[in-house]
């Protein structure tokens, strides 16, 4: 048989194989077993063997040959893994629910469960007490001495970081609020004022709560 008919059929360079090798690793989203290598690449070709050559190759940089079970990848070195990690924030807008109820908090706290349904009429979920809790815009505050020392809620450092405050005493009015994003046009229900403390607590405190 003449040596050029025989060239056409003999394997290519080890060399060449391992491009071959690396190209489809490189391009498939899945790992990739030998017997799909070997399907893929010229008749004659050692995928096994050029997987080994990349293998050594790929020593120490930031791209590794890994092993997964009977197949291979192209992977991240493990100690280079934290430079992937992307951080994103997330922009949640409050339900309704949660913006009135919120609102009452800032207000009126420290304020129970029962008085946030009694301003806003209607029961208030757990839903949406979780998530002003896991926002951290709302914390528990301190057990009330009345019948079933019901719990109170009260903004928290975070929500007053938010608008800048220094302290409950300088919440921003409705304006600010929709300013911020957190209120739509729509009235929030209407909210009687906070009745005087003087005039409705006895000077000794530890009377109404407890730590």
């Amino acid at each position: 048989m003449d040596p050029a008919e025989l060239s056409l059929f003999a394997a290519p360079p080890m060399g060449e194989q391992e491009r071959m090798v690396e190209a489809v690793l490189f391009a498939s989203s899945e790992p990739v077993t030998l017997f799909d290598l070997q399907r893929r690449m010229p008749q004659g070709c050692d995928p096994a063997e050029a997987l080994a050559h990349l293998t050594r190759r790929y020593e120490g940089r930031g791209v590794q040959l890994v092993q997964i079970g009977p197949a291979f990848a192209l992977r991240t070195a493990p100690d280079l893994g934290h430079l992937m990690h992307k951080e994103t924030v997330e922009t949640r807008k409050l339900s309704r629910a949660a913006i009135e109820t919120l609102a009452i908090v800032a207000y009126h706290q420290p304020v129970t469960r029962a008085e946030i349904e009694e301003i806003r009429g209607v029961a208030v979920s757990r839903g949406t007490v979780d998530q002003l809790l896991e926002l951290n815009w709302i914390r528990l505050g301190r057990r009330r001495m009345t019948p079933g020392r019901p719990v109170t809620f009260v903004v928290t450092e975070t929500f007053l970081d938010h608008f800048g405050l220094e302290s409950a005493r300088d919440l921003p009015g409705l304006k600010e609020l929709r300013a911020a994003g957190l209120l739509d046009s729509r009235p929030l229900p209407e909210m009687p004022a906070a009745p005087d403390e003087d005039d409705t607590a006895p000077s000794d405190q530890s009377e109404l709560f407890e730590d």
